[in-house]
């Protein structure tokens, strides 16, 4: 385990960087807690970084892609920035199109987060937010926990505790390239998700009341793996509203606590396989369709739209608005926690 730390305009940071028996290593930041490198071995041995990250640790405040990061309160959108709670009417700030996205435009991922713990095979990092921040009730109080195996698991374990009645949707934000972060297109990937339903949405991707829907006979049907780019054009509105995949699917047999995989991303060139185990209900499949301008990457890399894919195990969205959707709500007394893991492994 290393520690190094970065400034930004925000204040001091700090990656910490934890090694396996295998050599393969994780690196998290405190900024956003993030995932900002995972170096793991290819079906040969050959180590490679599969995580899309930025030369400089600074770059990812305020960085249009999330990179890596927790985004908070509530992760995805949440429909014309408006919900309702115990009789109270809440405005949020609108930043994406109609909608409030990503807990507006500060949110967790854009805020320095403080490592209480560290050790050779984790890291707990915390954030308070105030009261109001961003409009949202309650002082919430969250932590996220990294753990790296010699297995080459990496586990995240979201929790949060509430002062007052809140929401609260909380995922990891990284891209994921098998062949390396800097090896161009994922669309030869294979993605298998195991969700028979997914979220149809309007045209700024808020699910209709239909939501969910069956996949058959659907460009969204990942029951079978499938290459990524082999629908991705396809004439068909979710499709055409992000310009490829940026949709939630419901995670088959959910059942709040159980951890059980939801996403199994392999790639045939180096033989690199993750799986991804949650106990959310939900995963957001974004296949990085606005990644042109993304900030300078490590290694001189030049991100370009489809070059990696993001899978994010989380609540829908607008859950708050849509009380036949698993609860997003957080009361005093109780905490929220839910676990995501990334498996690495090479076949």
């Amino acid at each position: 385990m290393r520690l190094t730390h970065f400034n930004t305009p925000e204040g001091e940071g700090t990656l910490v960087t934890l090694t396996n028996a295998r050599g393969a290593e994780a690196t998290l930041s405190t900024l956003g807690a993030g995932i900002v490198s995972v170096v793991v071995p290819d079906r040969n041995g050959r180590m490679a970084d599969v995580v899309l990250g930025y030369a400089n640790p600074a770059d990812y405040l305020a960085d249009g892609p999330c990179a890596g990061k927790v985004p908070g309160r509530y992760a995805n959108r949440i429909a014309r920035g408006h919900f309702t709670l115990d009789g109270h009417d809440y405005s949020l700030a609108v930043n994406n199109g109609p909608n409030h996205l990503h807990g507006g435009p500060t949110g967790f991922q854009n805020r320095l987060w403080t490592l209480v713990e560290h050790n050779t095979d984790h890291c707990i990092m915390q954030y308070v937010s105030a009261d109001g921040e961003e409009g949202y009730p309650g002082r919430l109080t969250a932590r996220a926990t990294y753990t790296w195996t010699d297995d080459c698991t990496l586990r995240l374990d979201l929790e949060a505790v509430t002062d007052a009645p809140t929401v609260v949707n909380l995922t990891n934000h990284a891209y994921w390239n098998l062949s390396g972060h800097n090896s161009g297109s994922v669309l030869d990937h294979t993605l298998e998700l195991r969700a028979s339903r997914w979220l149809p949405t309007d045209s700024s991707l808020i699910p209709l009341p239909e939501s969910p829907a069956p996949v058959d006979d659907t460009p969204m049907d990942f029951r079978t793996a499938k290459a990524i780019g082999r629908d991705i054009h396809a004439d068909f509105p979710a499709l055409k509203y992000g310009k490829g995949y940026d949709n939630c699917w419901a995670i088959d047999g959910y059942e709040a606590g159980k951890l059980q995989t939801a996403a199994v991303l392999r790639d045939p060139a180096s033989g690199r396989r993750l799986e991804v185990l949650t106990t959310q209900p939900g995963v957001q499949v974004y296949t990085g369709n606005w990644l042109t301008g993304a900030p300078a990457g490590k290694d001189g890399a030049v991100y370009e739209d489809y070059c990696a894919v993001a899978i994010e195990c989380q609540h829908y969205p607008d859950s708050p608005n849509r009380p036949d959707f698993p609860t997003t709500e957080l009361r005093p007394g109780e905490t929220f926690h839910e676990t995501i893991e990334f498996r690495f492994s090479a076949e």
